[in-house]
Formats: C-alpha cells, structure tokens, sequence
C-alpha cells in the first residue's frame, strides 16, 4: 500500500514536470542546476503526501508558486493544512505568487536570498 502511494506520488510529479505553469519555468531556469546561490534544487518534489513545486532538500526549504486556483476556499484550507505538515516535517514553506515571479522577479529572487542565507546559518 505505501509503495503504491508513493508510485501515484512519483507519477504526480513526473506529470507535473511536464505541465509547468510560464512562472514555475521562469524560477525553475533560475534555480536549476544550482545556479541560485549554489543550492540544489528538486522540483515537483515528492514529500510524504504531497509534491511540492520546488525543493531544497539540504536546507528543507519548499517553494511554492500559487496560481488563482489557490484563491479558492477549500484550496486555501488545503494549502494550510499542506503548510502546517511540512512544517511539522521540519520543512521552511515560502509561497509565491504567478505574478509575482513574473512581473516581479528580483524581488523574489532577493526575498529568496534572505531566506537562504538565514537557513544556511541554522543549518551549518
């Protein structure tokens, strides 16, 4: 049974790679191959009962890019819920905007940073 759950996970997010909304693209060409900050990065990352849109796994920070759908309630709900576990997991969830990283991406990029570099510190 876990195995299998973790076969329709692993299938989730090979699909998912393959759907990539134009702001997953952007910050996926940007953290890829660690080139931001020299931090590897996963993405449609598979952790327990979910996968995650991005992951650094050395310092268990998960990003999240949130279209209009997460406007919704239930949607809403799920997304704290969804927080509220990975966090108990030990992971930092950082959620952006489409639009942010498309129309504001050095904002981002810098928001990131400051994030990556406190990690760093509890990490190391």
């Amino acid at each position: 049974m876990i195995r299998d759950h973790q076969q329709t996970l692993t299938d989730a997010a090979k699909e998912l790679r393959h759907k990539q909304t134009p702001a997953e693209k952007i910050l996926w060409d940007i953290v890829r191959t660690k080139k931001f900050l020299g931090l590897k990065f996963r993405r449609q990352h598979p952790i327990k009962f979910y996968v995650v849109d991005f992951c650094c796994v050395a310092l268990k920070l998960v990003i999240e890019i949130d279209g209009s759908v997460h406007d919704d309630k239930d949607q809403a709900y799920q997304d704290r819920e969804r927080e509220f576990n990975l966090t108990q997991w030990g992971y930092r969830v950082v959620r952006f905007r489409n639009a942010e990283v498309i129309h504001h991406l050095d904002q981002v990029l810098r928001r990131l940073t400051t994030i990556v570099e406190a990690l760093k510190k509890q990490h190391y």
